[in-house]
């Protein structure tokens, strides 16, 4: 089952400061019952760090359900979702042990690898435009060094002219 890369990304979320993904998407791409694929995670909560999988808190649910016309009350769970990190995504594959599970959680790895190297790539793109940018800075400075030099030069000569007007006259 090869669900497309925009689709993935597009069920990836922020939530504190993670990328995750919810346990009702991640159901619609396995192919279960979100009920049941909290059931295999509840089963084998120990797989499940924090930083692996946490639940929602009411206030989390709120504002995503408000951000997200897809999130419109009752049409979920009336318990508050999981959401799972990367390293979440893996384990649920080793707890659903389908083949249909294995295949997607490795196409949704295949993502947030991508994304973490597009943003390392952002990275390095924004520093080295700081460096140009500083490096312009820094010649901007001696620019302007040889601009002031070069008015006092004509201001100097233009003196010397005028002195040199009156001795003449």
């Amino acid at each position: 089952m090869m669900i497309p890369e925009e689709i993935i990304i597009r069920k990836i979320r922020y939530i504190r400061g993670v990328k995750v993904i919810l346990d009702s998407d991640l159901a619609e791409m396995y192919g279960v019952e979100t009920k049941r694929l909290k059931e295999q995670v509840k089963r084998n909560i120990s797989r499940f760090p924090s930083h692996f999988m946490f639940e929602l808190t009411k206030e989390e649910y709120l504002v995503l359900r408000s951000q997200f016309a897809t999130l419109k009350q009752g049409a979920h769970s009336k318990y508050l979702p999981y959401a799972f990190s990367e390293h979440g995504v893996l384990m649920l594959s080793n707890v659903l042990r389908s083949e249909v599970a294995i295949q997607v959680s490795i196409r949704i790895i295949d993502v947030f690898v991508k994304m973490r190297e597009m943003m390392s790539t952002q990275k390095d793109i924004l520093h080295k435009i700081e460096y140009l940018e500083n490096q312009l800075s820094d010649h901007s400075k001696e620019i302007q060094y040889v601009f002031s030099m070069v008015k006092q030069l004509l201001i100097q000569e233009k003196n010397v002219r005028g002195v040199n007007k009156i001795i003449k006259a």
